[in-house]
């Protein structure tokens, strides 16, 4: 799909992208809410009409014939929770070896209510010294927003803390999944 047949789409469906000119080549895009699996379809479509190509993370289940060729095609990278290998370390090691590149990762990590983000976003970020852009899916106002580009400090906490602050008042496709505490 083309950054013009994207835009298109976009427009047709009444969304509009803020924020994303200023993006940089290297970066974690820190996805919320995530409760529904449109959110990827969207999120492929938005990186497209911008000229960006993320890739993300999903479940290793998800990686069978036929699924693993889709899935790989649209920059998929199967993630396996049962073995003991540290994904901060290869993450990072896959921002070494690439002059651009640029990872999508859901916090929250399940399409149920979590208030408990998954730091890995911001491990990766702070391992491969790259910045984190907060970006936002807003059902209600139909706005993807990359609104801010954030360096983590060190401070985890506190970090995530701000990040999560940057998602209130923020509307999910199904706004009884998302949680921010």
């Amino acid at each position: 799909m083309t950054k013009r047949i994207s835009g298109f789409i976009l427009k047709l469906i009444g969304w509009t992208v803020l924020g994303h000119a200023n993006i940089p080549d290297k970066c974690i895009f820190c996805v919320a809410p995530h409760t529904s699996n449109w959110d990827l379809v969207l999120g492929l479509t938005v990186c497209k009409s911008i000229g960006k190509r993320a890739y993300f993370l999903i479940k290793k289940d998800w990686f069978f014939f036929p699924m693993n060729i889709l899935f790989r095609s649209l920059g998929g990278m199967p993630v396996d929770r049962s073995r003991n290998s540290s994904l901060t370390e290869q993450c990072a090691k896959l921002f070494e070896q690439h002059k651009t590149f640029q990872l999508a990762i859901t916090p929250e990590a399940t399409r149920k209510p979590n208030a408990e983000w998954k730091k890995g976003f911001y491990y990766i970020a702070q391992e491969a010294s790259v910045p984190i852009i907060v970006t936002v899916i807003d059902y209600g106002s139909k706005v993807v927003d990359f609104r801010t580009v954030f360096t983590p400090s060190g401070d985890v906490e506190s970090d995530i803390s701000e990040i999560k602050s940057h998602y209130e008042g923020v509307t999910a496709k199904h706004p009884e999944k998302f949680r921010l505490n």
